[in-house]
């Protein structure tokens, strides 16, 4: 391998609407399906989809990986964070119900998690075993790694050598592509942030 990428994409935009959604497998709207399929058809192609479980990312993933004949690989550690009563819930109401709580895992999410959520330490690891395992397959081609925006925050923050405290400063829309440059002898040489496709115009980029 002289030079690769591993892509990162978020699922799109869900029937669950926007909320904590974690572990909870919602469909995908038709438009979050349909931004998802401009994403893919604007950046690829790759040799291989590595997918989560969940459908909101595993149905389009399955579909691309029929129709090019490519491998596709579920794997569970893509999923997203389990966020333990607050699945399900919105800002808005958490605002109204448990203010401190939410204000609280807002400014430091590594030390305030909602109650029963995954801890952020263990999400860490698992997504990290997951990437690693991505960067080992890199000979074989480009990848395009099909998730969640925290799993995506947490790579991200890896590479970047950044801390876990910075996980809610990175912003990841629904539907937006980052691109892991990869260098031989080098590793990770740099990241872009391609943007997320608007059905009508195109989003500014994800690299808030």
């Amino acid at each position: 391998m002289s030079s690769s990428y591993i892509d990162l994409m978020r699922h799109g935009e869900t029937t669950g609407g926007f909320a904590f959604r974690g572990s909870l497998d919602d469909a995908l709207t038709d438009l979050g399906r349909a931004r998802m399929q401009a994403g893919h058809d604007r950046h690829g192609p790759w040799q291989q989809i590595i997918s989560s479980p969940l459908r909101r990312c595993l149905a389009p993933a399955r579909d691309w990986s029929r129709d090019a004949g490519i491998p596709l690989q579920e794997e569970s550690r893509l999923r997203e964070m389990h966020f333990g009563t607050w699945e399900g819930r919105t800002a808005a109401d958490l605002m109204e119900s448990e203010p401190e709580a939410l204000g609280k895992f807002w400014q430091d999410p590594l030390n305030h998690i909602p109650p029963g959520a995954e801890p952020l330490v263990d999400f860490r690891e698992r997504v990290l075993q997951a990437w690693q395992e991505a960067l080992a397959r890199v000979e074989a081609g480009p990848q395009l790694l099909v998730t969640h925006g925290g799993v995506i925050r947490l790579i991200l923050l890896h590479v970047q050598q950044r801390p876990l405290s910075d996980l809610l400063k990175l912003d990841v829309p629904h539907a937006c592509v980052y691109r892991i440059h990869l260098q031989e002898g080098v590793g990770v040489s740099s990241v872009s942030a391609l943007g997320a496709v608007d059905m009508e115009v195109e989003s500014g980029d994800c690299a808030k």
